[in-house]
């Protein structure tokens, strides 16, 4: 490493200088590789899923063990570095990484241990989703997940995390029986019911606010290792008949059946017929983990043929992977949700139409039935807010970085602001943008927020774990993410909000 001196962005908003001995030194605690721009591995380092919020860090450290994390976090404390966190780096916000910052790339620590009698799974914080299905299935268990299995388990679960299995039982947070955490003082804890319940309380869904977890212990259930699962389709003349199905088979839905309505252009996938790709369709994404599919999915068969049916029994593991081609890495990606009480009101004709303005080849429209175990608690649910809600809803605008996506945003934002009378008033955190201020993410967590702000100032007070939609400790003035970005991509620097937008 030459004797250069190493400008790394800080939490007061400037730069820091640190000399190459500096970084050396630290590199010489660690068992895992510390690394600057040009290494080896630097580039997958710094790629992530949402090419609209990549930024790059000055260093990145991919730790091998809760020592190595405690290392480099007392390092970032001790120097006032801005820290950031990747998981699996999919988040939209692009919260894995912060501009000109120290990164812990956590993807060496993708171990997974099943024990099947006791029906508990422990995940390192680097797993992704199909590394923890892939594990459970082989003892016909699973945990709640998300859709996407090149999706991080850690960014998806500290959010809330929602994925098929979520009617039967819950958020994936609710799923959580205990975490290995380092906090912002450099200790690794044990946080569950009995040891530090407040923090315990804190990290089911309000993400990477107070430390960096090192292990995930998750409650495991009988699931698969088949389902009936997958997607059909039919012609978007037919939309309104299809959401018309759609909420004719969600208001009688047992918890086994999970449905989404889609609506977008048909992709030109191998599955798709030649005449329908790039035509506007709308489709319907099941998974029944039941037993009695053929008669729960009837109300589908009065809508006739579909343009392509892949509807049928498949491995688990199969269901959890098969939309992984529609959502690659590298695009611009811009999405707007929202929470909604139910499907009446007048909501679908709305959707119907703000959806076929949002089409186009890499952008869809979906409507995610949840009512079901989130809706309940045991007096002991954990963080995640906006309990009341049976829906999600909104739109996702995708393009190429070379191409012109203005028209993609503002059909997504026209589409987001024509729902809103429907919905809820909350939102879900793992879906808010870069550009998203304070006053969102509070609605993100409704009466749960200023708990989490105590806590949060008792473990973190002086905001190290900052990059990330930010739950600020009390008293503090930031309430954002350093090298975020708006709307179009531009970097912004500095801090967003201020505590007028605290109060609530």
């Amino acid at each position: 490493m030459s004797t250069r001196r190493f400008e790394v962005a800080g939490l007061d908003g400037g730069y820091v200088g640190l000399a190459s001995a500096e970084i050396e030194q630290l590199g010489a605690r660690l068992d895992g590789p510390l690394l600057t721009a040009g290494d080896e591995g630097w580039d997958e380092t710094v790629l992530i899923w949402n090419a609209m919020a990549a930024v790059k860090p000055s260093l990145a450290v991919q730790p091998t063990s809760a020592r190595d994390v405690a290392t480099v976090v007392r390092f970032a404390a001790d120097h006032g570095l801005l820290l950031s966190i990747k998981g699996g780096g999919h988040n939209i916000a692009g919260t894995a990484l912060a501009d000109g910052g120290l990164t812990l790339d956590m993807s060496r620590m993708r171990g997974v241990t099943v024990d099947p009698a006791a029906r508990l799974a422990h995940a390192g914080p680097g797993c992704l989703l199909r590394d923890v299905d892939r594990a459970t299935q082989q003892y016909g268990l699973a945990t709640v997940l998300g859709f996407v299995s090149e999706t991080g388990v850690a960014g998806l679960t500290l959010g809330g995390g929602f994925g098929y299995l979520t009617r039967r039982f819950g958020w994936a947070a609710d799923n959580l029986e205990a975490v290995e955490i380092v906090t912002a003082d450099g200790r690794v804890r044990t946080a569950d019911r009995e040891e530090n319940p407040d923090l315990f309380w804190a990290i089911r869904g309000g993400g990477g606010n107070f430390g960096v977890v090192t292990r995930f212990t998750f409650r495991l259930h009988r699931v698969g290792p088949a389902v009936t699962g997958g997607l059909a389709a039919w012609s978007a003349d037919q939309a309104d008949q299809v959401l018309a199905a759609y909420r004719e088979l969600t208001a009688t839905a047992p918890r086994e059946l999970t449905a989404a309505a889609v609506i977008r252009l048909a992709p030109p996938a191998p599955f798709v017929p030649d005449e329908w790709h790039l035509k506007p369709v709308a489709a319907l994404l099941v998974c029944h983990s039941g037993a009695n599919a053929e008669a729960d999915l009837a109300p589908l068969r009065a809508l006739g043929k579909p343009a392509f049916n892949l509807i049928g029994p498949k491995p688990y593991v199969a269901q959890q992977s098969m939309i992984d081609s529609m959502e690659p890495k590298g695009l611009n990606q811009y999405w707007k949700a929202e929470f909604l009480p139910g499907l009446a009101g007048g909501y679908l004709p709305v959707f119907r139409e703000a959806a076929l303005e949002v089409a186009s080849p890499l952008s869809f429209s979906v409507i995610f039935h949840l009512a079901g175990a989130l809706n309940e608690t045991d007096g002991d649910g954990g963080a995640v807010g906006n309990r009341e809600a049976r829906y999600i809803s909104g739109f996702s605008g995708g393009w190429p970085p070379q191409a012109d996506g203005d028209g993609i945003v503002a059909a997504v934002r026209k589409g987001w602001e024509s729902i809103r009378p429907f919905t809820t008033g909350g939102n879900y955190v793992n879906f808010q943008l870069a550009e998203d201020d304070v006053t969102r993410t509070a609605d993100a967590y409704r009466g749960n927020y200023e708990r989490l702000r105590k806590i949060k100032t008792q473990y973190d007070r002086d905001n190290l774990f900052r990059v990330n939609r930010n739950i600020p400790p009390g008293g503090s003035l930031v309430g954002g993410v350093k090298g975020a970005q708006d709307g179009r991509g531009r970097r912004k620097r500095g801090v967003v909000g201020d505590d007028r937008n605290y109060a609530r």
